[in-house]
């Protein structure tokens, strides 16, 4: 299943937004919590796009969403550092 680019884009958004770069690297951040309840929707639906299993995948839904929220985290964290060298 692909994510559209919008939703994506609205969700990495919402990431950069509510979650602060620091925290995240110190590896104690409740997401849903720190996400308003109405962008939630949104954010879920791309997290749950991106952790969709596929044939031979052997990890847990859980482990699968965290590594999609990594991914987004990587993405982040990445275009922070971008910033800071400008």
């Amino acid at each position: 299943m692909r994510i559209g680019v919008a939703a994506a884009e609205a969700a990495l958004a919402t990431f950069a937004r509510h979650i602060d770069l620091d925290d995240l690297a110190e590896g104690d951040v409740d997401f849903e919590g720190a996400i308003s309840p109405a962008e939630w929707p949104v954010f879920s639906l791309v997290i749950d796009t991106l952790a969709e299993a596929h044939a031979g995948d052997g990890r847990s839904l859980d482990e699968r969403r965290a590594e999609a929220l990594n991914d987004l985290a990587r993405i982040c964290m990445a275009a922070k550092e971008r910033a800071g060298a400008a």
